[in-house]
């Protein structure tokens, strides 16, 4: 039996990843992540789309032994202290070149894991067993090109690959706030519901259009680079396919954990 074929379909997964901190914390977040690892069917590999990877041009990580990358300061030493062993796939990182047409992917050998990836699957797959690689964002390209780029991985779901996006749906960092108790405020809030409502009526324009929404998209969204992952997951969805959350929740102000899963 091919190792990529001659498999069930596997769920197409967004994640809000937030604070790193959510690694070393059990929270609402890191054990409903928990809980995916076990409930859905098992991947033979996984393929990460992290809003930590943005690249002049898209590029697949196709080593061996992907290293762990920390790209992260300011945190307790026990989070610089997690190693990752996960091991690439270069069969799947081949395939990945020669699905996407839209785009010239070219294969890397020196990025690894970073923690948008790791922080996730250390608690959804903590035995690091199963093969990762990661799949850069082009920051020269338009959203609509990420989405076709993204529908090219399709026929993955088929083969046991988990597509995960990693990011967040709202980020906003010069607005966070460490005080637990302060409430999010209006214009997180209802980005993030709107979000919510195109994704339940499939409604992948109002996602890929989210400027149209004007402030509440400029506060929520400054930067691309954290709601790019969830456009590459709306693009895997077939006609009939459910959406469901996993886990919400608004934290410091400006981070929507909101998870999204494609089934």
């Amino acid at each position: 039996m091919n190792a990529l074929t001659d498999h069930k379909k596997i769920p197409a997964l967004f994640l809000g990843h937030g604070s790193p901190m959510n690694v070393i914390e059990d929270n609402k977040f890191s054990m409903s992540w928990e809980i995916l690892g076990k409930s859905l069917p098992r991947p033979r590999a996984i393929l990460a789309i992290s809003a930590h990877w943005e690249t002049q041009g898209t590029f697949v990580t196709a080593m061996e032994h992907p290293r762990t990358i920390h790209d992260f300061g300011n945190f307790p030493q026990a989070l610089f202290d997690i190693q990752y062993p996960a091991k690439g796939n270069l069969e799947l990182a081949g395939k990945i070149r020669s699905l996407i047409t839209k785009a010239d992917v070219k294969p890397d050998f020196k990025w690894g894991l970073d923690h948008g990836t790791w922080g996730l699957l250390a608690r959804m797959y903590p035995k690091a067993e199963i093969p990762v690689l990661q799949l850069s964002l082009d920051r020269n390209l338009s959203i609509e090109e990420h989405y076709a780029i993204a529908k090219e991985l399709r026929p993955l779901r088929n083969e046991g690959v988990l597509i995960l996006g990693s990011g967040n749906i709202v980020h906003n960092l010069e607005h966070l706030s460490l005080n637990p108790n302060e409430k999010p405020p209006e214009w997180a809030i209802a980005f993030d519901e709107t979000i919510k409502q195109y994704l339940l009526k499939s409604d992948h324009t109002g996602i890929l259009q989210f400027e149209s929404m004007g402030e509440i998209a400029r506060l929520s969204v400054p930067t691309p680079e954290h709601y790019l992952p969830l456009v590459y997951i709306i693009a895997l969805q077939d006609e009939n396919e459910q959406i469901t959350f996993p886990v919400d929740g608004i934290v410091s102000k400006g981070v929507s954990m909101r998870g999204v899963m494609i089934s």
